[in-house]
């Protein structure tokens, strides 16, 4: 039975990686997971220089989901580089670093100095603001995604992953700019923006005001948005967005998606992703599938 994938290139052993931001860089999660069961794991957001991140409250429970506005804390590369990849690359799975800025200078200036390190694959984070255009993320408009895909595409030396906004009208305008700028492929979906208040103290349940939606209640709009992406493009796809379960993994990957991240899941359950991968094999054995392959956009 087979279960590896490709992406961009790169082999993984099984299709589950982590979410960005969801799984630190692994170690906080690795007395409960074996990270080397895992297809990659995906880091948390690294960025030119330190974030501090948003003040605090910048959490909140909603029904199906939670509301975050952390504001992309990171110590910045340099740390990353000496303090997390060396306990990444002791296990035998697949590295993703995530990449922010909030200008195109900063997300090149992150993509060239991993491209000094052992990292196999890199995911854009376009949901971030850009400083230079008054505040809109750079994946909110086709042109700017494009543009920035292409001036990555440029300097790095490892195949670049983008992270998608469903804060969009159109998902797959969005997938076809950045398919356009040199992509090598796509993860989506990013956070929903979302708000609660607090009844009884009358003010908002984030100092942030709104923050971004995650969890199962967002299920639903993410599949769909990869069966959308997945017709538009010919660039492999990581889907996410509500998985908990391996039953929701597979579902992502019928609509088209080649792997899947679990975000939100791992906070309620620390064994979510090594459950998943046992429950898609599982799955695999008892439908008769002898390649993972044969799942993959099988629903059209």
């Amino acid at each position: 039975m087979n279960t590896k994938v490709v992406v961009a290139g790169v082999e993984l052993k099984n299709p589950v990686m982590t979410a960005s931001g969801t799984f630190g860089s692994g170690q906080e999660y690795s007395e409960f997971v074996d990270l080397n069961a895992l297809g990659a794991v995906v880091t948390k957001g690294v960025a030119r220089e330190p974030w501090p991140g948003n003040p605090t409250p910048r959490l909140a429970e909603t029904y199906g989901g939670m509301l975050n506005a952390i504001g992309l804390q990171n110590p910045g590369m340099e740390v990353f580089c000496k303090r997390d990849l060396p306990m990444l690359k002791k296990y035998d799975t697949k590295v993703v670093v995530n990449v922010c800025g909030k200008t195109t200078e900063d997300y090149c200036a992150v993509v060239e100095r991993l491209g000094e390190e052992p990292v196999d694959l890199l995911e854009i984070n376009i949901s971030c603001p850009n400083v230079k255009e008054g505040g809109i993320a750079f994946g909110q408009d086709p042109g700017a995604a494009e543009a920035i895909t292409r001036e990555l595409k440029k300097r790095a030396r490892q195949p670049l992953i983008l992270k998608l906004s469903p804060n969009v009208t159109d998902i797959a305008e969005i997938a076809k700019a950045v398919e356009a700028g040199g992509a090598d492929a796509l993860s989506l979906i990013n956070t929903l923006t979302g708000m609660k208040i607090d009844i009884q103290r009358r003010t908002f349940a984030l100092a942030n005001q709104t923050g971004g939606l995650s969890g199962p209640a967002i299920k639903p709009v993410a599949v769909r948005m990869v069966y959308q992406a997945a017709r538009a493009v010919k660039l492999p796809i990581i889907g996410m967005g509500g998985i908990t379960r391996w039953e929701d993994a597979v579902e992502f990957l019928l609509a088209g998606a080649t792997a899947i991240a679990v975000g939100t899941g791992n906070f309620r359950n620390p064994c979510a992703t090594v459950e998943i991968v046992e429950g898609i094999r599982r799955y695999m054995e008892e439908n008769r599938i002898g390649d993972i392959r044969e799942l993959i956009g099988a629903v059209r």
